[in-house]
């Protein structure tokens, strides 16, 4: 039940027909992760890359490529892990079916590791520079590892009960790092091992870390999991793979998975930092260097037949989204546990997954008066912005299932169309001025820093949403293009920002002054202004994107009357967000042509990709 190894998924996969082999040379520079990125754009197989230069172990990419894969994957033990959590909901509802209990209890004793004397991950030792340097976008500082497990553990109270293991991101070349001897660990904010960091500081000496890289499926996804604390991710990894995952421990090292393909051993003085990035990154831009702490590398392990997996990262949606798709199938019937009246919560992947965040909440206690403004529901945004990475969030957006039961909320166009129908600015805005927001994203005002903004909306229909642009709008000097993205969102391509002024930006405080709220134009509630208009307009998700990780909440929100009263701000006419790229705003991801032209080739007649790109 369930694969034990990395290898044997790769042999399932490729058995039943969903993986390729591609045998030719391939540069791990650049091109590998270009086809990667291509084959899951067209939805294809897992590829098996057997001829990496300049390193004698495979890489296999697209592993997660597609949910249904996903799924797949993890077929034999999908069923017990919903009994699971059926049992976490409801235990009485168990009683009704008990030969469920037949399932649950093997799959609860899977979640105690084993400790084994005789490992695989033992048989071999290489070094840093043998490992395949994967670089996916031309501006990355060096080669990463970009599917790590990495495991800590609590100085102050050392053992697995107390341990973290984390997908953080892996720098293994370039910058100031020591060949073979030091590696970049680039963690954000709100991630488990920067307390263990925290210990060692109070202790001021050093901390053990392992990465894993490889191994059962079942640990790749369980580094991914937002879990409660005081649950170990290995014990999750154990109940995904349908078996104790066996671990094994070296005198004077943390303990490793004994079917691991790689383990890299070392310590983190946390003290010492030294550049990390830059790194193009999922919210489809680079995220720039910066010091993070530095690993110093002690032992590199890998088994005999030892596979690479990986994964690049770019701009929405790529592999990494089946992981937050597949998730959220595990563990979103959790949600009205851990956040009491919220229905469910939806982090738009094609906007950066963190800077938007949709939910549906409930408005249950209302018998006295009709409900007209919201209530419960901002008790409940609170909650969601103070639980784990949901706090991440930047801009959360909820309204109640009591106004419209049926609503789907992965139906993104419905979710804004019943928002902006009942939403009144001057009410329902709700910023945290100052505060932290996600690593990558760069729209704050520095590093972790930016804003938040809650709108809650309830209650009947308020207006109807305009669907064409008026003739008679005159748009002030140097804004052009309007465009409609969405019933009642209107898009307007702005000047070049080439100086900011948080919350003061001339051209958009002048955009605001020239209309007052009587103006046809207020007939959409939402304006954003952007540097493309024709762009953002030509799909759902190029609108997402741009809209929400290219603005920062409280110095690019404007609005047409807008006023502050009792120190609660709001406009009486249209919300306008200013969307444009900003100066201190990193790049965005942009393919190598030439690197893609050699993609290109490997899909021509008898070529590896043919059919498939």
């Amino acid at each position: 039940m369930g694969y034990r190894t990395l290898r044997q998924a790769v042999n399932d996969l490729e058995s039943s027909g969903q993986l390729i082999r591609i045998t030719q040379p391939i540069e791990p520079n650049l091109l590998a992760g270009a086809i990667q990125r291509r084959v899951y754009q067209h939805q294809g197989p897992a590829l098996l890359f057997s001829n990496l230069n300049g390193s004698r172990f495979p890489a296999v990419a697209n592993l997660f490529g597609t949910l249904e894969r996903t799924r797949y994957l993890f077929r034999d033990t999908l069923q017990q892990v919903e009994t699971l959590v059926k049992l976490k909901l409801d235990p009485k509802s168990l009683l009704k079916t008990p030969s469920a209990l037949l399932t649950a209890g093997p799959a609860a004793f899977h979640l105690l590791p084993k400790k084994v004397k005789s490992a695989p991950i033992l048989r071999g030792q290489t070094t840093i520079a043998e490992l395949p340097q994967l670089i996916s976008w031309p501006n990355d500082g060096g080669a990463f590892i970009t599917l790590p497990q990495v495991y800590s553990e609590s100085s102050q109270q050392p053992g697995l009960r107390s341990s973290n293991l984390g997908m953080y991101r892996v720098q293994m070349s370039g910058n100031k790092y020591k060949q073979n001897q030091e590696i970049g660990l680039h963690y954000q904010i709100h991630r488990g091992i920067g307390v263990h960091h925290q210990e060692a500081l109070d202790l001021d000496k050093p901390f053990r870390v392992n990465i894993f890289i490889g191994g059962p499926p079942s640990m790749t996804i369980a580094a991914v999991m937002p879990l409660p604390e005081g649950m170990p991710e290995i014990s999750f990894a154990g109940l995904l793979g349908g078996h104790r995952i066996p671990l094994t421990q070296p005198p004077g090292l943390l303990p490793m998975p004994a079917e691991a393909d790689f383990v890299i051993c070392g310590t983190i003085d946390p003290q010492q930092q030294k550049p990390e990035g830059p790194f193009g990154d999922h919210l489809g831009y680079y995220s720039l260097s910066h010091d993070f702490p530095v690993i110093n590398v002690e032992q590199v392990y890998h088994r005999q037949d030892a596979i690479w997996p990986f994964t690049t990262v770019g701009r929405p949606p790529q592999e990494d989204t089946s992981f937050g798709e597949f998730i959220h199938e595990l563990t979103g019937a959790l949600i009205p546990e851990v956040l009491p009246g919220i229905k469910a919560v939806h982090a738009v992947d094609a906007a950066g997954v963190h800077p938007l965040l949709l939910a549906i909440g409930s408005e249950r206690y209302t018998p006295y008066s009709k409900l007209d403004r919201p209530q419960e529901l901002l008790t409940q945004a609170n909650a969601i912005l103070g639980q784990g990475q949901l706090s991440l969030a930047k801009y959360l957006l909820i309204i109640a299932e009591n106004d419209y039961p049926d609503l789907d909320i992965n139906n993104i166009p419905a979710f804004f169309q019943h928002l902006l129908e009942r939403v009144n600015w001057q009410r329902d805005l709700h910023f945290q001025t100052a505060t932290t927001i996600d690593t990558l994203d760069y729209s704050g005002h520095g590093l972790n820093q930016g804003s938040k903004v809650v709108i809650a909306a309830v209650g009947e229909k308020q207006r109807s949403l305009a669907t064409t642009i008026p003739e008679n709008i005159i748009l002030p000097r140097g804004f052009t293009k309007p465009a409609i993205a969405l019933p009642g969102v209107l898009l307007i391509q702005g000047p070049s920002c080439k100086e900011y002024r948080p919350g003061e930006d001339l051209n958009l405080l002048r955009f605001c002054k020239k209309f007052t709220p009587d103006n046809p134009i207020n007939n959409f509630p939402l304006i954003l202004v952007v540097d493309d208009s024709e762009f953002c307009a030509a799909s759902l998700n190029n609108w997402l994107w741009v809209s929400f990780t290219r603005s920062n909440p409280a110095t690019d929100i404007y609005g047409i009357g807008s006023l502050t009263v009792a120190k609660h701000w709001g406009c009486a006419g249209s919300l306008v967000i200013d969307a444009r790229s900003k100066p201190h705003h990193a790049p965005a991801l942009v393919d190598d042509p030439e690197i893609e032209k050699q993609v290109d080739q490997l899909a021509v007649n008898g070529g590896p990709l043919q059919g498939i790109i």
